[in-house]
């Protein structure tokens, strides 16, 4: 079924191409079972150096991300530690599939964590929590294996299963099972797709789980997830925190096959013996449920309780808005999730946000001097040249997997300068067309935070302020999702009272991006120019393909 031939493996080449992908069933998904008998015993001292911060206690996010997991480390009052970061390879079986082995996560993160830790006097560890990316599809057999490999958040193989439980079981009936639609990322058509591709695979499922999710049941022997990555799978129901029955029947499972549902901050148990043997922690190590990779980075920003906002500028980009009240658009352009401060979010996601720039600057242009590309863009508001940042189709609004990246405007005196301000401008534009469904839904939003790699860029920040004409926080420390894990740690060892007290002691502003009204202005007239764009090219999508 997988072709090593056509396979090919971010990081890795050659010989080490083949070892990784030479079966269906490689070694590597052949790990044995973790033992589960909790012993209760502590560990002893576990002391190994002078140790970081003196006797506070210390926190460890996990990130979970898509290319490498990142892991954090801070002391009670948020005072980073230590951050590592560990790689592992994305497989690509067949064209628009995305694929990862969960044993690769588990290894690098546990290298990751006694790096992390190797400083420390590892008695202060009280907990660890996670980010992590969403979406993914991970099954395990009765043994606790896993049946296959993780089919992740960008792999696009789901258009028929999407099709079906949009159109045959209908938006109207998914929305009000779930308060979202299908997506080719989500985890319901990705289940849909094993059952009706994979039978014989689908047959032996246990244990339906996603990324992070797979990680802390290894680390404590716990199938469990919280409500904010499950909300993200179509099979929750997200208004009352629970699974949805009629999901369940639509996609074949049942509900003994899912996981336990946490809060984001509740602990879900301790670290088994044995992992805690081999980290040189105390068994009373706690882990908590964790969040989605978006929900974690808000946490991490401080995006909770009502009416708060947090743009994030990574390879993809979204527009997060917390809220303490459920809410669904009419049109499901923006998901609605719960959130990991116990209330609930909505979120406009765009496939490709920071990735647009980075395509065009290394594979069109040819450089990594962003920086001194940036330095020759000089009449924001003013060009004629206009972007849409659609190169892996798009999501919020749109919900359209065939959209593509277009370039419109060009003329004979169009320079260099002009066509990367258009990337930076588009991105920005696409940003703001989220902006315009909340509105519509009466939520005001006059500031946000920002995060993510694009976030660096000060251009990039001051164009995306006039773009939606509202203030641009800059935080202090900007660490994502690991941060936000380390965050739900902390909470769910009682640290903290909540989730909102944590965000409120440890979150910094350092410095504002405010709009200019003529500049604003300038970019007002430009984005309604921008919005027809793909409405005149949603047909010609299609005939392209």
């Amino acid at each position: 079924m997988y072709d090593k031939e056509n396979v090919h493996v971010h990081g890795k080449s050659g010989r080490e191409q083949e070892t990784a992908v030479s079966g269906t069933k490689p070694d590597a998904f052949m790990y044995a079972k973790a033992d589960r008998k909790a012993s209760g015993e502590g560990l002893g001292e576990g002391y190994c150096g002078t140790g970081i911060g003196g006797n506070k206690m210390l926190y460890a996010g996990i990130d979970l991300g898509t290319s490498a997991v990142k892991l954090l480390l801070m002391n009670e009052k948020g005072e980073i530690q230590k951050i590592v970061s560990k790689e592992y390879p994305l497989f690509f079986p067949h064209p628009g599939w995305s694929e990862q082995n969960p044993e690769d996560w588990y290894t690098q993160s546990m290298a990751g964590l006694k790096e992390l830790l190797a400083d420390c006097d590892k008695t202060q560890l009280a907990g660890i929590s996670f980010g992590g990316q969403m979406h993914g599809l991970v099954i395990l057999d009765e043994e606790d294996q896993v049946i296959r490999p993780a089919i992740l958040w960008n792999d696009g193989r789901t258009s028929e299963e999407c099709d079906y439980l949009n159109q045959v079981i209908g938006t109207d009936k998914l929305s009000g099972y779930t308060a979202n639609i299908s997506f080719t990322g989500f985890t319901a058509p990705k289940i849909l797709w094993v059952k009706n591709k994979e039978p014989e695979n689908f047959a032996r499922i246990r244990k339906i789980m996603l990324p992070k999710d797979y990680l802390a049941y290894r680390l404590t022997g716990v199938h469990c997830t919280d409500v904010s990555d499950a909300s993200g799978m179509l099979i929750f129901d997200v208004k009352n925190r629970c699974w949805s029955r009629e999901m369940c029947e639509i996609c074949g499972v049942r509900e003994e096959q899912l996981a336990k549902v946490y809060e984001s901050y509740e602990a879900v148990g301790t670290l088994l013996p044995a992992i805690a043997q081999e980290l040189g922690v105390g068994a009373a190590v706690k882990v908590a449920a964790g969040a989605g990779d978006n929900a974690a980075a808000a946490v991490g920003t401080g995006t909770v309780g009502d009416g708060m906002c947090n743009i994030s500028l990574g390879t993809s980009g979204t527009v997060f808005i917390s809220s303490r009240n459920f809410g669904v658009d009419k049109f499901n352009a923006l998901h609605s999730f719960a959130h990991a401060d116990g209330h609930y979010h909505l979120m406009g996601c765009m496939l490709s946000a920071a990735s647009c720039n980075k395509w065009w600057m290394d594979e069109i242009i040819g450089t990594k001097e962003y920086g001194e590309e940036q330095k020759q863009i000089e009449k924001l508001g003013e060009n004629k040249v206009f972007f849409l940042p659609y190169l892996m189709g798009e999501r919020s609004p749109h919900n359209n997997p065939n959209a593509r990246g277009t370039f419109i405007g060009m003329t004979m005196d169009t320079s260099r300068a002009d066509m990367t301000q258009a990337v930076l401008e588009g991105v920005a534009f696409a940003l703001r067309d989220s902006f315009e469904v909340a509105k519509d839904l009466g939520i005001q939003i006059e500031r946000t935070k920002i995060c993510g790699g694009g976030a660096k860029s000060p251009l990039w920040k001051k164009i995306i302020a006039n773009v939606l004409n509202i203030k641009v926080d800059v935080l202090e420390s900007e660490e994502g999702p690991s941060m936000g894990g380390a965050m739900l740690a902390a909470v769910a060892c009682g640290e903290y009272k909540s989730v909102e007290e944590i965000a409120d002691r440890m979150v910094k502003v350092v410095d504002t991006v405010e709009p200019t009204p003529e500049l604003a202005e300038k970019y007002e007239q430009r984005y309604q120019q921008f919005r027809k764009i793909y409405p005149a090219c949603k047909e010609l999508f299609n005939e392209i393909l």
